[in-house]
């Protein structure tokens, strides 16, 4: 189904990813810098650490750490919050100049240190509207709870969300949404049908996997778990179309190695797919599989970007990826203590960063 031909070279300005979670401490001082060697200048920043990022100034320490992380490169970092009671409606209007662009929503529970996730939207009407006047966008997981009682489980928590979905859209008009990490036909549906103020991320994992290859494998299982062959044909279908809603948003998640490959009768092992290291070359790789390779700049560029309303400069970077005949994923990255595995360790891909034009 490739289109492109060994030797291709496509060119991409300013790669950003708008979902990717940096951690803490001596974790995040080795993943930071894989943001600049996956190909990409400006991420998007989760705030589920422990404790959470939830004022202000958290989140500018935050980012001094980042920076400091970083090394030589320039990647910008876009900070958030995580929806708490601990924001405030009046703060909304400073957030903006502190760097903050976004409020991260959590439902209790249902992934990585979300325990002090919500159960309810209704008591953040004012937040929400003081964020639809400023314009700060609102990021959604978007599952619920498992509830056995209901039917609910890891397989359909984001379809039960998109009612969540459509009813914040229809009483907050103005206020930008994102739905993250989608990974069914129905979000997607669910996405479309909403105005041009909602938009979605995709994950490159999800475009990959199935609940085959998670069921069993460790290093495949996050939250929310890839779903069937049909849910992944939607979500490559979605960015094949061109249409602006979806971009890329990594969701990529690193944990210590033995807290991904270990479970006890107790404890699961940690949720999350790590792909920072190889994303450019790996999203290549993956739209080229399905057809779409034309698409790369729109994905991990352009839309994200439009949505947002942060344009790259004229000077801004510009990726070279160039179609090659194999490239092994890297086993494992280690520092400080810390060993990580990326996603298809091991593996080949076709695509490999070539150049950049700084």
């Amino acid at each position: 189904m490739s289109t492109a031909n060994y030797g291709d070279v496509i060119e991409v300005t300013a790669p950003a990813d708008f979902h990717v979670h940096l951690r803490d401490g001596e974790l995040s001082k080795l993943v930071t810098p894989h943001v600049h060697k996956g190909g990409f200048y400006l991420a998007y920043v989760m705030p589920n650490l422990v404790p959470p990022i939830t004022t202000t100034q958290m989140a500018i320490e935050y980012k001094k750490r980042l920076k400091d992380y970083r090394g030589s490169s320039n990647v910008e970092f876009l900070m958030t919050l995580y929806l708490s009671d601990a924001l405030h409606p009046s703060d909304v209007k400073n957030w903006k100049a502190a760097g903050i662009v976004g409020v991260k929503s959590y439902p209790r529970g249902v992934t990585t240190n979300s325990d002090e996730g919500i159960e309810s939207y209704d008591k953040y009407d004012d937040l929400f509207k003081a964020m639809e006047v400023h314009g700060i966008v609102l990021n959604l997981h978007g599952e619920i709870p498992s509830d056995h009682s209901k039917n609910i489980c890891v397989l359909n928590a984001e379809e039960r969300f998109l009612p969540v979905l459509a009813n914040l859209t229809n009483k907050y008009p103005k206020l930008r949404i994102v739905l993250e990490h989608a990974t069914t036909a129905a979000a997607v549906n669910a996405v479309k049908a909403c105005g041009d103020n909602v938009a979605c991320t995709i994950t490159a994992h999800h475009l990959a996997l199935t609940v085959d290859d998670w069921a069993g494998q460790s290093f495949h299982f996050c939250k929310p778990v890839a779903k069937f062959p049909d849910d992944r044909r939607a979500l490559q279908e979605a960015i094949k179309s061109g249409n602006k809603k979806f971009f890329l948003g990594s969701d990529s998640a690193p944990h210590p190695s033995l807290s991904k490959s270990t479970a006890t009768a107790t404890s699961g092992c940690a949720a999350g797919v790590y792909t920072s290291p190889i994303l450019l070359p790996l999203v290549a790789h993956l739209l080229d599989s399905f057809g779409a390779i034309d698409r790369l700049a729109d994905f991990t560029s352009n839309f994200g970007r439009e949505f947002y309303k942060i344009p790259a400069n004229s000077d801004a970077p510009k990726v070279l990826v160039k179609k090659v005949q194999v490239v092994s994923v890297q086993a494992e990255y280690s520092s400080g203590g810390k060993t990580v595995v990326p996603f298809w360790a091991n593996r080949q891909i076709e695509w490999q960063i070539v150049n950049v034009k700084e």
